[in-house]
């Protein structure tokens, strides 16, 4: 068997390849994403019109937000950007399942009596709610059974208020899974129809910690990213994988088999927008992901985020692009050419020419586009933004 490496000419957007995915999405590339958080799940929403087939590989490590209560709870992977993501790729039509959809993005009052949020969550155990009641069988069996195994392991002290029913339903899977998150990952994903694959990018149950410049260790993701709680003052030294949030304790995470595959699938990678250390940093850790990405022929595209990102403080964008590869260098190793790891950084116009021209000093490629309109400002707009992505592939 013989490997052949072969280049053209890309136009973005191309429009010629645009109207074939939308013609098509159902044989659409397979833009794989390594991301986290929610910053994606509007580009991901319209990325359904022109592929079935993109790969999402999340980060499990978050510690606040919706997972919190029940990584506590159950010692468990978060799972609130799982279910996030599941949910933006979801079949929204009358061909998938609208039923289904309207459930898991049900969430419980946050002002409501913890007695009245423990009997609605009974009735939807029973079947007897309105919103379980109109999904069709065998799903609506399969739903409450998920729902009640984490009705029995729920500790009483758990909170209600403000519960995403989709995150208690894959909670109750993975428990009901023998703590596994990829067997309901992937039930969620049928019942959904979800049109594409989302997985965890790692299967160990782990936290995220930083070293910081003026010495101090921060242990929790939702101690770094600067929305819970205060911005941190010192710029982040390392980052690592730590066993628990108690204290400090590095651990390591593997990237899984099936993920290596689905690297190896994919038409395009793509660094994702997100908050720059947890959401995008946070899923390079696993060992293996900078070997799996090197291997892989296809075009590396990095897409920072628009805006002030506390994680990263005064931190540049070729600065960016340098922590980037670091992390990926890491794994993939120090002798590893940089054009294995990242091909592409894709900018909206208003990045200075002159942190364009530093990066492309190391060989990277920088496409400026028009990608932020009115509607959008002073976010992606993910339209451009899809375009650019599939042009790509």
């Amino acid at each position: 068997m013989s490997e052949l490496t072969i280049t053209r000419a890309v136009r973005i957007p191309d429009a010629f390849r645009i109207e074939r995915f939308l013609s098509n999405p159902k044989l659409g590339p397979r833009l794989l994403f390594f991301s986290g958080g929610s910053a994606l799940n509007g580009v991901s929403q319209q990325l359904k019109r022109y592929t079935h087939n993109s790969i999402h590989l999340v980060t499990p490590f978050d510690s606040g937000g919706s997972s919190q209560g029940l990584r506590l709870a159950f010692d468990m992977p978060a799972i609130g950007d799982l279910r996030s993501r599941l949910m933006a790729l979801a079949d929204e039509t009358v061909l998938g399942h609208p039923d289904v959809f309207r459930l898991f993005t049900h969430r419980y009052a946050r002002t409501a009596d913890q007695a009245d949020l423990a009997g609605e969550l009974d009735a939807m155990i029973s079947g007897s709610h309105p919103l379980v009641e109109a999904i069709e069988q065998p799903m609506r069996t399969l739903i409450q059974n998920q729902l009640g195994t984490f009705r029995a392991a729920c500790p009483k002290s758990f909170d209600l208020r403000g519960a995403s029913i989709g995150n208690l339903i894959l909670a109750g899977g993975y428990l009901n899974q023998n703590q596994q998150l990829e067997p309901i990952i992937f039930l969620v994903s049928k019942l959904v129809g979800v049109q594409g694959t989302v997985r965890a990018v790692a299967d160990d149950n782990l936290h995220l910690g930083a070293e910081l410049a003026n010495g101090e260790t921060v242990i929790g993701q939702h101690l770094l990213t600067g929305k819970e709680h205060a911005p941190l003052t010192s710029p982040i030294k390392d980052f690592f994988l730590n066993q628990g949030l108690k204290a400090k304790d590095r651990a390591e995470a593997v990237f899984p088999e099936r993920n290596r595959s689905l690297v190896q699938s994919a038409d395009l990678i793509c660094y994702a927008p997100g908050s720059f250390y947890t959401s995008l940093v946070a899923n390079l850790l696993p060992a293996g992901v900078g070997q799996a990405v090197a291997s892989r022929t296809v075009p590396k595209v990095y897409v920072p985020s628009l805006g002030p990102d506390p994680e990263t403080g005064e931190l540049t964008l070729p600065d960016k692009v340098h922590t980037l590869l670091t992390y990926l260098l890491r794994d993939a190793g120090s002798n590893c050419p940089v054009h294995k790891l990242l091909n592409f950084v894709i900018v909206d116009e208003s990045v200075p020419e002159e942190e364009a021209q530093e990066i492309r000093a190391r060989g990277i490629s920088v496409v400026r586009l028009n990608l932020v309109s009115r509607a959008s400002a002073p976010y992606y707009d993910p339209v451009p933004l899809c375009e650019a992505l599939v042009s790509l592939t």
